[in-house]
């Protein structure tokens, strides 16, 4: 049925709003088990009772960073997806020892758990805020990927591949500004941005989730994988969001305010998902790219003819989707 099918499966994070997504996806290809590993016992509770008791899923208790209990959990597991971390930029540069336990510590203790039990696959989700990093977040993901590719290049005889997938921001995410927006607007008659001119990469949830999944399947070992996305000017979806906002609390758009509050600790104005040295090792696969490691290896994915051209991917050199594009984009995932 699928390359999951009568696989077993631990999702680390399952709880946040991706590792929800990925499970419901998983779910339809059968697989024997789903293990949802996270520390939020009323989190498990609440996906619990949305998702009707599943009767694949199993939800276990634990933090990435207790290395015995990461163990436990993967007895006998298939495949591995990582999505556990401390992710928001400020509280990450004002932590940054709490950071480096959950996203550093914790991926070494998923590399060393995986290899202890032989598992088939580790994929570890990244962030476009690992590439020269300015922040605290984005120094614990970079080096969480150049733990990825250490343990797939250093593993030995064991079978396991390890993966990473190098997000954009996820519309609608836990923590995104879209439900910031709207709660701003309803409750304040105001939004606060950092920057009218700020650029990212947005991806929709069902974007994320299909990537990871097929990256699973698709990877060789080693890579980080990325999708290629839309540039969205924050300004533009600032404006999207209060005009349908309005519209549906019946308020006049010209009465809410936008404040411009500056750049927050640890932010810039545009993201980079690809530098001109990853560049020289990455492949075009059609919808994503490829970055292979630098002891890289050729086959039949990764042909000459795939090479992109050497650059940089960031968003300030890409042109941002027109406003009506992103009022499409929002509404067609109905988040507005």
């Amino acid at each position: 049925m699928g390359y999951y099918t009568d696989k077993k499966i631990l999702v680390i994070g399952g709880t946040g709003t991706i590792g929800q997504g990925l499970v419901k996806e998983l779910v339809k290809q059968k697989p024997n088990v789903i293990r949802i590993f996270s520390r939020d016992e009323y989190k498990q509770y609440i996906m619990e009772q949305e998702l009707d008791h599943v009767s694949e899923f199993r939800y276990l208790i634990g933090d990435v960073r207790d290395y015995d209990r990461v163990n436990r959990a993967m007895n006998d597991i298939d495949i591995v997806f990582n999505l556990a971390a401390m992710k928001h930029v400020p509280s990450c540069e004002y932590n940054p020892t709490e950071a480096i336990k959950t996203n550093i510590q914790g991926m070494e203790n998923v590399i060393k758990a995986a290899l202890n039990n032989n598992v088939e696959a580790v994929i570890f989700t990244s962030s476009d805020k690992a590439i020269n990093p300015p922040n605290t977040y984005g120094a614990t993901k970079l080096l969480a990927e150049k733990l990825v590719q250490a343990a797939n290049f250093s593993k030995g005889n064991c079978r396991t591949k390890f993966v990473a997938v190098r997000f954009g921001n996820v519309m609608g995410s836990r923590g995104s500004v879209i439900p910031l927006f709207k709660k701003q607007i309803e409750e304040y008659r105001k939004v606060t941005i950092t920057d009218k001119e700020m650029t990212r990469f947005m991806m929709t949830l069902s974007q994320a989730v299909k990537l990871i999944i097929d990256v699973g399947e698709k990877s060789v070992g080693g890579e980080v994988f990325i999708l290629k996305m839309p540039v969205i000017k924050l300004q533009h979806l600032a404006e999207v969001i209060i005009e349908e906002t309005c519209n549906k609390l019946d308020l006049k758009k010209e009465e809410i305010d936008i404040k411009t509050i500056g750049l927050r600790a640890g932010e810039r104005r545009f993201e980079e998902l690809m530098t001109v040295q990853e560049s020289e090792l990455a492949f075009d696969l059609g919808n994503m790219y490829a970055v292979l490691p630098s002891y890289s290896y050729t086959n039949e994915l990764y042909s000459e003819e795939k090479r992109v051209k050497v650059g940089s991917y960031n968003s300030n050199d890409i042109n941002p989707i027109s406003k009506e594009s992103v009022r499409e984009l929002l509404i067609k995932e109905g988040l507005i």
